[in-house]
Formats: C-alpha cells, structure tokens, sequence
C-alpha cells in the first residue's frame, strides 16, 4: 500500500499499520479498556442524517471560521497530541508544516518531541499548547512562560487526566516512552527496519518541554499512565485552574470537558472556549462520545463560550454535523497522526486535503456557502 492509495483516513491507519511496529501502532489506536468510548466517538456521527438544500447558487463558497481569536482556513483544528517523533521521524514539524501550509490551528503536547521554542519560531499559524499540569509547580511555571515567550495563542487545560486510563493494549506491548528494546519486543521492531533505522540514527528522542525539570518519559523509560499517575496533580480543581488562566493571561480553554455542569463553571472563571472530548476514548471508557454530549452543552452554555467537539471525526460530513449541532469547530488527533506514522509531512498535507475537500463538496451538497449556515435545521436524528 502506498501514499496515493490514500483516499480517507481508514486508509492511512491501514498504511500506518503497515509501516509502525505494533507497539508504537497501538499506542496510537488503542484507547482505555474495552475501548468501547472509541468506537462510539466515530459511531456517534451515524446517529443523525444531514438535510440538503438545492438551487442555492454555490459556484463560491467559505469554509473559514474564527475561532479562540484567530482566523482558521477550516472548521478544523488538529488537536494536540503526545511522541509525534516515536510515529514518524519528521513528528510535530511535519503537522505544524502542514497546519500552516492549509491556515489551520495546530497544537502540540507538554509531552511533545520538539520545544516550545522550535514551533514558536516556524510557523505563523494559530498554535494552542495543550497543558498538562504537573506536581511540580516549577514546570508548570516554565512552560507557561515560554508558551508567553514563544506567542503562543492559547493554553489548553487537560483536565481528564487525573489518573490514566487503562490502556491494555499498552500493558501488553510494554510500550514506554522513549521507547524501551526488550527481549520481547525486540523483533517487533527488527522487522520494521526504516522506523528502526529513523529513530535510532536522526534526531535524539527527548520531551524538551519537561526534560529541565523532569527525566521520566525523556530520558528515562516510562510507560504514559506511570508518567499520568506519577508527575500529574491529582489534587487540580477548578480554583486551580483559574489561577493558571489568570497566570496564563491569554486566550484559554479547557479540554476534556464533558458535563453540562462543567460547561457552565468554565464559563463562570472565564475560560474562551472548551473542547468536548474524552481524550479518544483513552481514559473513562464507557463514557460518551463528544458529539452525544455536544447538544445538550450547547444548549447550555452556547453563545457564552466557544465549544469545540474533539473526537472521532474521520470525514468531512462529521464537521459539518459537529457545527450544524452549534459547535464552533471540530478537532481530532488520529485523524492525522495515522496520516504522519504512514508518510511524515505529505501523509499529514495529503489527509488534510482529502478532509477539505471532502468539507467543500459536503457544504456545496448541502447548498450552504458559509460555515454559519449550518444550523440544527440541517440535521434530523434517528
């Protein structure tokens, strides 16, 4: 299978698959127990059926939206994630690369594999750090001020991760970061030699947003829920929260927010925005999936804060039901780092592209030319 044998985001899981050692793939695809929350983060899109209109005249249409202060080419935002440099060698400058190349709003991880600094410096595009906050205040304090430093344009609060989730297929595989040779995943690795050969001989693993703090998960093997377990503050509220928004003082969000009752204190210390998300499926597995819960949230708090619906969207035709049913925007992360595991930075352009244009022909067939004409009217459930 090739790069142009790629027509939607199954395929470049398929290639992914093909080309990572298992570990390093199920790292990416597996999720929390049962992994029954995955599944239902994409099922949730079947749930309801858009309604078209026809004759509405959509030879020019603009799929732009404003969202958290910055202009995005796309109702889509690439959400921050983890070890991009473990999927493919080439890691988060491959996605952020893309993300500017297409105008669109990109993140990276506190756990990511290229600094603060370096994203800061190569790209114009909107940038959010995804914030995990640890016992040690000092790190905290740090990365808030390189984020400052580097302009980042917001901060988005983790706040579904007080203890990891359990991650099975992580157990079995002993995945860790950096990655750790056993005697039992050894050939795993013998058997993908290009991976072997990137990683082992180009740029040197490291998590340089915590390794002047920390050693676990940069230069000490450790598998993610020890780190979550281990460096994350159990004891994180929401008067906590505030003081890092206040501390902060730029546009904020908070991700993983899945309850009405946690939508509306968001909007009470001030946050800009809240991404509906259950960290795919990675955490509380049979929890709900992001666009179940998107209505009621946006009955709530809509027009008080920006709601992003971060997970399961695999096609154009999910964004377009996400923002019919009041999101602001829609967001994921497998959607591209199958594409970066499978091809680097043209897996990354090439997935972006098939979702845009899969996008503009949705809006045309639904005979809509602005991202603000869709509307609940547009969707009818079963």
């Amino acid at each position: 299978m090739r790069l142009s044998d790629c027509h939607n985001i199954d395929d470049f899981r398929r290639l992914a698959k093909q080309r990572l050692p298992w570990p390093v793939f199920d790292y990416i695809d597996g999720a929390a127990d049962d992994e029954l929350t995955k599944a239902r983060n994409t099922a949730a899109f079947g749930q309801c059926d858009l309604v078209p209109d026809v004759l509405a005249g959509v030879d020019t249409i603009d799929t732009s939206i404003t969202v958290l202060g910055r202009k995005s080419a796309l109702p889509l935002i690439l959400s921050p994630t983890a070890l991009q440099r473990v999927f493919h060698w080439q890691g988060e400058r491959a996605v952020a690369r893309a993300a500017e190349k297409f105008g669109l709003w990109f993140g990276i991880s506190s756990l990511a594999t290229i600094s603060i600094e370096d994203v800061g410096a190569m790209v114009s595009t909107p940038k959010m750090f995804q914030f995990y906050y640890h016992k040690d205040r000092g790190l905290n304090r740090s990365m808030i001020e390189r984020c400052q430093a580097a302009r980042f344009d917001a901060i988005a609060l983790t706040v579904d991760t007080i203890v990891s989730g359990k991650r099975e297929r992580c157990a079995r595989s002993g995945f860790t970061s950096p990655p750790r040779f056993t005697p039992s995943s050894a050939l795993s690795y013998a058997i993908k030699p290009r991976w072997a050969l990137d990683y082992l001989f180009r740029e040197k693993f490291s998590l340089p947003n915590l390794d002047t703090h920390v050693s676990a998960g940069t230069g000490e093997a450790v598998s993610i829920a020890g780190y979550f377990n281990s460096m994350l503050d159990q004891s994180l509220d929401w008067k906590m929260a505030q003081q890092l928004r206040e501390d902060w003082g730029g546009t904020f969000c908070l991700k993983g927010v899945m309850s009405v009752a946690d939508a509306r204190r968001a909007v009470e210390i001030g946050a800009d925005a809240i991404m509906i998300s259950n960290h795919g499926g990675r955490q509380l597995d049979g929890s709900r999936a992001p666009f179940d819960q998107l209505r009621e949230i946006v009955d709530a708090v809509g027009g008080r804060i920006e709601i992003i619906c971060d997970g399961g969207v695999r096609r154009g035709s999910h964004v377009l039901k996400a923002l019919s049913a009041g999101a602001t925007a829609a967001s994921g992360g497998r959607l591209y780092l199958y594409a970066l595991a499978a091809a680097g930075q043209p897996g990354v352009e090439r997935a972006i592209a098939l979702l845009k244009d899969e996008i503009e022909r949705g809006m045309k067939l639904m005979g809509v030319t602005r991202v603000d004409q869709l509307s609940p009217e547009r969707l009818r459930w079963r």
